[in-house]
């Protein structure tokens, strides 16, 4: 495939001359005017934090995008789907209030939220996957289906089931309504090492489907006929005792992730932002965040979410690891921050996948922007 661009500009701010206004100046170098914006419907496809997390995208970032989009005639509005696992974004009502507790209002981002799968995570739309070999039809939110384009702003993190989470994951499992995020996780279905378990049921305030049982030594076993796969048990366990044996779920979890990705962006305006910082082993829907495992990095913007998530990955894998974090407790045999961390992870199969459905390049040319 073709290289791709990629725009880049580091953290580093001289005084007077903010990190927003550096956001501001990337997508327009980034090309993002090139969009006809007027009159159209806008997704900022947005992860709006777990409450309780403090690595999600602060809403500043959002607001320098809707402005953009404003300025240049569109009408954005910043969108996500309702989640799958038990939390406080599983419904409409409560994922708006805690879209509003960490700062998202149209006050402070100058747009509106709306919860693109609705109340109860069932409105949908079914949307054909071109070169789709693991589903041939994706399950997306309508709105997002409804806009006329579609901007995706990501917290670039790990991720313990995907290897990590960009663009693509933002895209396609965030994206995806109550049922697409069934059809992905559906193949992966953990177990728990008995002889691990400490029997402290912590992993039962995660799981929406109450597959997770305990026997008379108090040791948690998965009812597989109840599980959907979504994997937040494993990282809900401090004894290590879940996991995934199926080395082939994570995979299909993968490929499945960039053929949704590649349904809500096909046939229309796309452009991509990746922020590179707080970078924490663990996706944004936990209600905590571990530590960031490297420094601050900067943020990417372009219009191939491959390239822009293949540039991200270089870029932390090529930094150092903080030894305080994750990170410095685990061992070191891959030679990548993200298998280190989450060892039964390849984050390889969704960049790859992406590259064969045609969804974008992995090879890219990396523009920095001062």
């Amino acid at each position: 495939m073709p290289t791709s661009k990629v725009y880049f500009t580091d953290m580093r701010c001289k005084v007077g001359d903010g990190l927003l206004d550096k956001l501001d100046r990337l997508i327009q170098k980034a090309g993002i005017e090139q969009i006809d914006f007027k009159q159209k419907y806008v997704a900022i496809k947005i992860h709006f934090g777990e409450p309780g997390n403090l690595a999600f995208l602060r809403p500043n970032f959002a607001k320098v995008v809707a402005d953009k989009i404003k300025a240049l005639g569109g009408r954005p509005f910043l969108t996500d789907c309702n989640t799958l696992y038990v939390g406080r974004r599983n419904n409409a009502l409560v994922h708006m209030d805690a879209a509003f507790e960490n700062g998202y209002s149209p006050l402070s981002t100058g747009c509106q939220n709306i919860i693109a799968d609705g109340l109860k995570g069932t409105d949908d739309v079914d949307v054909p996957i071109p070169g789709g070999t693991y589903c041939k039809v994706a399950k997306i939110g309508r709105a997002i289906m409804d806009a006329d384009i579609v901007i995706s702003l990501n917290h670039f993190k790990g991720h313990e089931n995907t290897g990590f989470g960009g663009a693509l994951k933002n895209l396609g499992m965030g994206s995806g309504s109550r049922g697409g995020k069934m059809i992905m996780h559906n193949d992966g279905k953990p177990t728990v090492d008995q002889n691990v378990c400490i029997g402290c049921k912590g992993c039962t305030k995660f799981c929406n489907q109450n597959a997770i049982l305990f026997d008379a030594n108090k040791k948690a076993r998965i009812d597989h006929n109840l599980c959907v796969g979504c994997g937040r048990c494993i990282g809900a366990c401090n004894a290590h005792a879940v996991s995934n044996e199926s080395g082939s779920s994570n995979e299909a979890l993968n490929c499945k992730i960039a053929e949704f990705a590649q349904a809500v962006v096909h046939g229309r305006p796309n452009f991509h932002i990746n922020v590179v910082n707080q970078v924490s082993p663990y996706c944004d829907c936990h209600g905590e965040s571990d530590a960031p495992i490297v420094p601050d990095i900067g943020i990417f913007a372009g219009f191939d979410p491959v390239a822009m998530d293949k540039a991200c990955i270089d870029a932390v894998n090529a930094a150092p690891g903080i030894a305080t974090s994750i990170w410095g407790d685990r061992e070191h045999t891959h030679h990548d921050h993200f298998t280190d961390i989450h060892p039964t992870t390849d984050w390889r199969t969704q960049i790859s996948h992406a590259e064969k459905i045609g969804l974008g390049s992995g090879t890219y040319e990396l523009i920095t922007v001062k």
